[in-house]
């Protein structure tokens, strides 16, 4: 296995965002059954399904700390800024934010994008070196995970950051505060990960929905 990308390392063109070349993707039908076992395993399932943090979740499972490397934060207005479509719920204009989440030791184990009203932001991110969920745990703010889809493929530049060979499972999910739409959040886990939550055993996929 190749190491490790350390965290001081910021990949290349990271004003683009890493969405992944897609080789099977599911929407709402699926989120709400979720997928054969033979297809993607429980507890991969619980991490990609499940409406629970995945910092909380990522601390869980390796013990150590969550901790946040900010690699954009860049002004992208009404651009829809080949985002899910759902980024349409999301008030404009809007800032778009990509982090690394890792180890307190330096192990990547997520990547994440954020879009965000950029009016707002600063209310929410106070301190933008903080995961979303410490942030907004800290605030107090009551919040509804809506996952909209799940994603399968493929992205070189996380198999150089993660030190890890794809294809990548993720996901793409909206928060909700005070019944309206907060932040649009597209996150990718590394295999890594299967020391804790074993294979995800994705040889098979299910039609796309």
């Amino acid at each position: 296995m190749t190491p490790a990308v350390k965290p001081s390392q910021v990949i290349s063109g990271a004003s683009a965002w890493l969405a992944l070349d897609v080789l099977w993707q599911g929407g709402g039908t699926v989120v709400k059954r979720g997928l054969p076992h033979d297809q993607l395993s429980p507890a991969w399932q619980i991490l990609l399904l499940g409406d629970g943090s995945p910092t909380r979740h990522l601390q869980l499972l390796t013990r150590e700390r969550t901790e946040v490397d900010v690699i954009d934060m860049s002004a992208i207005g009404m651009a829809p800024d080949d985002a899910p479509q759902i980024i349409d719920a999301v008030p404009g204009p809007r800032l778009r934010r990509q982090v690394w989440l890792r180890t307190s030791s330096g192990q990547r184990l997520a990547y994440a994008t954020s879009w965000w009203e950029a009016s707002h932001v600063d209310e929410y991110l106070q301190n933008r070196s903080l995961p979303i969920w410490a942030s907004l745990t800290r605030i107090r703010a009551e919040l509804y995970r809506d996952i909209r889809g799940i994603h399968y493929g493929h992205s070189q530049p996380l198999e150089v950051a993660f030190g890890e060979r794809g294809p990548f499972w993720g996901r793409h999910y909206l928060f909700w505060h005070n019944g309206k739409p907060l932040t649009l959040i597209y996150e990718v886990f590394s295999p890594y990960l299967t020391r804790y939550l074993g294979p995800t055993r994705a040889e098979v996929l299910p039609p796309e929905h």
